[in-house]
């Protein structure tokens, strides 16, 4: 039990593919172990075997942002096995809607809404608070929220923006939101050892992302494990990419 406690762990939710996969093979060989949380138990558990293979450290637990009763099973796990948290990335999303082209805010509908802001905002904030008594326990918590560059309210609104194809209001507004939870969770845990940031991953082939993306999938975790593995004098409320800035 001892061994285990010295150990690092962290949580990766979405973990059995694309980014949260190649978050949790980094964050596995820096000698970290890691939990891939994954809506399928079984595809989670054949993604911790490729990784386990590479000689890292991994398990897979079940987490569904859409199940009630998925954080505090969470909890029981940690807390039963490891009695602390070192490290979460709520990796886990989803986008319904086209990303590119028409503009939709005129005509999304409230379906769309909720369903995008309850996996990509709400189910994060329950999971994170219910998982913070864990991370509190640890000796250095970080919390690393999966944002995006279309979060950003300053590209968005900028002449000749860089991102103005880009606006899928439901995703992008959720992501925004997400990014004021880092902020103000931040803020709120300001004089612990836990730090809290947004990482933007950078635009990649995955499900997501679509085969148009430049960033290739392996490089696609880089951020996050940067974020989740931040020294005591490390960035505390910020919004990343690959140790870059973004404006909020």
């Amino acid at each position: 039990m001892t061994n285990q406690h010295q150990t690092k762990v962290a949580f990766i939710t979405g973990a059995n593919r694309g980014i949260g996969f190649e978050t949790a093979k980094g964050l596995g060989e820096l000698g970290i172990q890691v939990v891939l949380g994954s809506r399928d138990l079984k595809k989670g558990e054949e993604a911790a075997k490729q990784l386990q293979a590479l000689g890292i450290k991994a398990e897979a637990i079940r987490y569904d942002a859409d199940s009630a009763t998925s954080a505090d099973e969470a909890f029981n796990y940690f807390n039963k096995n490891f009695g602390k948290l070192d490290i979460l990335v709520n990796n886990a999303g989803i986008l319904i809607e086209p990303l590119m082209g028409k503009n939709n805010s005129s005509t999304i509908s409230s379906d769309t809404l909720k369903q995008t802001f309850h996996t990509n905002l709400f189910a994060v904030i329950e999971l994170t608070q219910k998982l913070l008594p864990l991370i509190k326990n640890a000796p250095a918590g970080r919390i690393v929220n999966l944002s995006s560059i279309l979060a950003s309210l300053t590209l968005h609104s900028m002449p000749n923006s860089p991102i103005d194809p880009a606006k899928a209001f439901a995703y992008n507004a959720s992501k925004t939101a997400l990014n004021a939870y880092t902020v103000h969770l931040a803020h709120e845990l300001r004089d612990t050892k836990i730090k809290v940031n947004s990482a933007h991953p950078g635009w990649v082939k995955t499900e997501l992302g679509g085969e148009s993306a430049p960033m290739e999938v392996a490089e696609s975790g880089k951020t996050s494990v940067q974020l989740a593995t931040l020294e005591a004098d490390g960035a505390n409320g910020g919004f990343f990419h690959v140790g870059e800035p973004l404006p909020w």
